[in-house]
């Protein structure tokens, strides 16, 4: 009987040392479904990462977009204010052109007039050749004044007007 005890104690031993290790298989098992529920949501946290990280460089092209953008707008004002003031520059000049040829024209017609005057004062003054001759000089003189005066009294008096370029400021 004592073999079949020995066997006996020795199986109960193995069933024992089994029943041990499958508890700390049971225990292990436990420990690595906790250690995959960790994982995923370590994983979790980490594609969330990812994403802030995302919007974080997103925000900030975002905003660069936004101060470029408002940089473009105030060029394309500024540039509009600049076509207006060379429209106006291009109106002043063609003015100031007029009045320079306006003033020569008003100063040839008074010499002109000056000269009719004493055209048609001359033949009466003297007999003379001389004078006849000044008088002829005078009289083609005459004719070219009021050739000039025609011509001045064609000029306009005005320039067209200028196209609205009048901006509103933001």
């Amino acid at each position: 009987m004592s073999h079949a005890l020995q066997h006996t104690a020795t199986h109960c031993n193995t069933l024992q040392h089994t029943t041990a290790h499958g508890q700390t298989l049971q225990h292990t098992a436990k420990h690595c479904i906790t250690l995959q529920h960790t994982a995923t949501y370590c994983n979790a946290l980490q594609r969330t990462a990812t994403h802030r990280n995302t919007l974080r460089h997103t925000a900030t092209h975002c905003s660069t977009l936004q101060h470029t953008a408002t940089h473009c707008n105030t060029l394309q004002h500024t540039a509009a204010h600049c076509n207006t003031l060379q429209h106006t520059a291009t109106y002043c000049n063609i003015l100031q052109h007029t009045a320079t040829h306006c003033n020569a024209m008003q100063q040839a017609a008074m010499h002109c007039n000056t000269l009719q005057h004493t055209a048609t004062l001359t033949p009466t003054l003297s007999r003379h050749n001389h004078t006849l001759t000044r008088y002829n000089t005078l009289q083609h003189t005459a004719t070219h004044c009021n050739t000039l005066q025609h011509t001045s009294t064609k000029l306009p008096t005005s320039l067209p007007p200028a196209q609205d370029d009048t901006l509103t400021l933001i």
